[in-house]
C-alpha cells in the first residue's frame, strides 16, 4: 500500500498506463493491416505480444530500481526527521552516495548536529538560570501581560502559597487605572497589583515597600519585552521586616537615650546656674544644690556604663570568667545584702531553697550576682511596705538537660499583659504603676539581665497579674554547655 502511494509507485503506474495506451493504439491500427498484408500474421502478433511483455517487464524493473535508489533513502530521511521531532537529537543518517540524496543526507546530519548543539546550549543555560533562581534568597515571580504566573523560584512559590489566602477583592474606592486593569490582574497577588499596573502603564522599573500582615517586603518590578513589545513583568521581593524593625529600634533607641540624658543634663545645668547666680542663701542650700548635681552626674554615669555594657554584650565581646558556682553561697550573700534594705522599707524578704545542692558547673558568679541584684532592685522599687519579696529555688529537666530555676516574686502593682512581652527591651516603660521612682534606674537593667542569662545558655521570663505582683523566673543550665 505504501509503495502505490510513493512517488515511484505513481510514476510506475503512469509509465505502464502510457505504454499500454501506446500499444493498444498501435494494435488497433496495425492488427487489420497485418491480417490483410502478411501471410504469417500469427507470428507477427506473437512478436507484438512478446514486445508488450518485455516493455511491461522493463517498466517494472525500472520502478523497482527507482524504489531502491530513491524511495528507501527518502524513507530513512523521513524517519530520521520524525526522530528529531520526538526529541532524539542524536539521530544521524548513514547514507553515503554522491547524488542529490547523498547531499541531502549530509546537509541533514549537519543540521542535526547544529540543532543538538543549540538544544544542549539552551538546556545548559536553562539549568544555569534554574540554579541561580534556586540559590537566590529573594523571591522571584514572573508574570505575563495578562497577570498569569510564568516562572517562580522556590522562595517565590512559598511566598505565593503564603499569600494565597489574602483578600482578593479590590477596594471599592480603587482608582480608575486599577479598575481598567482589574480583568488583566490574573494571578497577581493583591499586594503586588498596584505595582504591576504601574509597570504595565509606565513601562519602567518600579520600587516599593509592601506591608503584608506583620511583614514588610521590598519589591522591585521590571517590565519584560519581546521584540520591542511589552509581554509581562518580573518581580523580585526581599523580606526587609527585620531591617525595618531594626531601623525603628535604632530610632527609638536614639530618642530614648536623648530623653534619658536630657533630664539630668537639664537639672545639672539649672542647679549649676543657680549656684553661679548666687541663689543659694546659705551653705546648706549650696550643699543641697551640689548634692543634686552630684546625684544626676552619677545617674548619667550609670546610664553610660549600662549602655556600654549592653553594647558589648550584644556584640559578643562580653568577658565571661566561667567556673563552678555554688548558688547556695551566692543566694545567701544576695539575701544578706538586701535584708538591710528590706528592714528600712518594711518589706518582708524571704529565701526558700531546696535541700539539694545548688551547683552550676560553668557560670560567671559576678554576672549572676549582677542579674539577681538587678531583679531584686527592680522588685524593691515597685513593692510597697508590709509586702513580701521571695527568692525561690527549684530544678527542672527540659529536653534531657537539667536546669536550676530561681524565681524572684514580689507583691507589687503588677504589669499589664500588653506590656509584659516588651519589658526586656531597652528603655521600655510599662504601665504607669511601674514607672521608675525618683532614685530610678537607667531603663536598661532588664535588657542587661536578659543578655547575661542568654550568654549562659539560659532562659528568663516573667509572669504578672495586676494588683498581685510579678514573678521573674531564671533557668540556668547545671551542666557545662
Amino acid at each position: 500500500m505504501n509503495f502505490w502511494r510513493s512517488l515511484v509507485g505513481k510514476l510506475w503506474v503512469t509509465i505502464i498506463c502510457l505504454v499500454a495506451v501506446v500499444l493498444i493504439t498501435l494494435g488497433l491500427f496495425l492488427l487489420p493491416y497485418i491480417d490483410s498484408n502478411f501471410a504469417n500474421s500469427g507470428a507477427i502478433k506473437r512478436l507484438f505480444m512478446y514486445t508488450c511483455m518485455i516493455g511491461f517487464s522493463l517498466t517494472t524493473f525500472f520502478a523497482l530500481f527507482l524504489f531502491t535508489k530513491i524511495t528507501q533513502p527518502m524513507q530513512q530521511v523521513i524517519e530520521a526527521a520524525n526522530n528529531i521531532r520526538r526529541g532524539e537529537y542524536g539521530t544521524r543518517l548513514t547514507l553515503r552516495t554522491s547524488d542529490e540524496i547523498g547531499q541531502l543526507a549530509t546537509s541533514f546530519n549537519h543540521m542535526a548536529e547544529e540543532l543538538e548543539e543549540n538544544i544542549r546550549s539552551l538546556n545548559h543555560e536553562k539549568g544555569h538560570l534554574s540554579s541561580v533562581l534556586r540559590s537566590m534568597t529573594d523571591a522571584v515571580i514572573t508574570f505575563d501581560i495578562e497577570g498569569q504566573i510564568i516562572l517562580t523560584n522556590p522562595h517565590g512559590q512559598k511566598l505565593l502559597e503564603a499569600w494565597g489566602d489574602l483578600e482578593q477583592d479590590l477596594e471599592e474606592d480603587s482608582d480608575a487605572e486599577q479598575d481598567l486593569h482589574v480583568g488583566a490582574a490574573g494571578a497577581v497577588p493583591l499586594p503586588l497589583r498596584p505595582l504591576f499596573f504601574s509597570t504595565l502603564s509606565q513601562g519602567g522599573d518600579q520600587r516599593s515597600n509592601v506591608h503584608v500582615r506583620q511583614g514588610v517586603w521590598s519589591v522591585h518590578m521590571a517590565p519584560l519585552y519581546s521584540e520591542g513589545n511589552l509581554r509581562g513583568a518580573v518581580a523580585v521581593l526581599r523580606d526587609v521586616t527585620e531591617e525595618v524593625r531594626l531601623e525603628k529600634m535604632l530610632r527609638d533607641f536614639v530618642a530614648n537615650v536623648s530623653h534619658e540624658i536630657r533630664t539630668p543634663l537639664s537639672m545639672m545645668q539649672g542647679y549649676s546656674e543657680a549656684l553661679l547666680d548666687g541663689m543659694a542663701s546659705s551653705p546648706e542650700e549650696s550643699s543641697e544644690l551640689v548634692q543634686v548635681i552630684h546625684d544626676e552626674s552619677l545617674r548619667m554615669g550609670r546610664l553610660v556604663k549600662d549602655l556600654l555594657d549592653l553594647a558589648r554584650m550584644e556584640a559578643g565581646h562580653t568577658d565571661m570568667n566561667k567556673t563552678q558556682v555554688d548558688m547556695d553561697e551566692l543566694l545567701e550573700r544576695i539575701y544578706r545584702k538586701f535584708s538591710v534594705r528590706a528592714k528600712e522599707r518594711d518589706i518582708i524578704l524571704e529565701l526558700h531553697k531546696t535541700e539539694s545542692a545548688l551547683l552550676l558547673k560553668s557560670a560567671d558568679v559576678d554576672k549572676l550576682e549582677q542579674v539577681l541584684t538587678n531583679l531584686l532592685d527592680n522588685a524593691f522599687r515597685h513593692t510597697p511596705a508590709d509586702k513580701h519579696i521571695s527568692i525561690i529555688t527549684g530544678s527542672a529537666v527540659l529536653e534531657g538537660r537539667r536546669y536550676l530555676e530561681i524565681a524572684i516574686r514580689d507583691e507589687g502593682a503588677g504589669i499589664h499583659p500588653e506590656d509584659l512581652p516588651f519589658i526586656f527591651e531597652r528603655f521600655y516603660k510599662a504601665d504607669k504603676a511601674r514607672v521608675r521612682g525618683e532614685s530610678g534606674g537607667t531603663g536598661l537593667g532588664l535588657a542587661i539581665v536578659k543578655n547575661i542569662v542568654e550568654s549562659h545558655h539560659g532562659q528568663i521570663f516573667a509572669t504578672s497579674k495586676l494588683g498581685e505582683g510579678t514573678t521573674f523566673t531564671l533557668r540556668l543550665p547545671v551542666e557545662k554547655q
